[in-house]
């Protein structure tokens, strides 16, 4: 697998800290590509275990690298900061959710038809980021009152939810 090694700042688009990685760059970790490109990442040799992360295309052969909180914390970064970043295209990885459904949430689907075919119209990365979402809840009342609000806007009721804007169930 081919990796690569690079110094960078941690730049910020809307409310997403990224590292923009080049080109030519993309092009030593994996020629020709032009989706979301799978890697594992580490910044400053952090964390230990590299982290997965889907790289997203610019549109001009370059990528946005978006850091999740969970490696800047490792990292100990933030916005404005110059980092090492270390990439490696993640072949092990599969699309798809990563997460299981909860049980909760598949019965309140059953129990309604909106909901359900709204979230059956999700496309695959949708259903991945609101179920790992809801994975990483820490309390029941955290559970319930985010369970309340994604039925909300399933059931096509305009809201914000998980930093987005919904209207329509999507």
């Amino acid at each position: 697998m081919s990796s690569i090694t690079f110094n960078a700042v941690i730049k910020i688009l809307g409310v997403n800290p990224y590292v923009l990685v080049s080109k030519a760059r993309i092009e030593a970790i994996k020629p020709g590509w032009r989706r979301p490109l799978p890697v594992l990442v580490r910044i400053n040799g952090m964390p230990q275990k590299p982290w997965r992360i889907n790289m997203m295309p610019k549109g001009d052969g370059s990528f946005y690298l978006y850091l999740h909180g969970d490696v800047r914390k490792a990292s100990k970064t933030k916005v404005g900061d110059k980092v090492t970043v270390e990439l490696e295209f993640d072949a092990a990885y599969r699309n798809g959710p990563m997460h299981p459904m909860p049980d909760w949430f598949e019965i309140a689907l059953s129990e309604n038809p909106i909901a359900k075919n709204n979230w059956e119209a999700f496309p695959p990365s949708r259903k991945k980021e609101v179920l790992r979402y809801f994975a990483n809840l820490k309390s029941a009342e955290a559970t319930a009152r985010n369970s309340a609000k994604l039925l909300h806007v399933l059931n096509g009721n305009p809201a914000r939810f998980m930093g987005r804007s919904w209207k329509d169930g999507k």
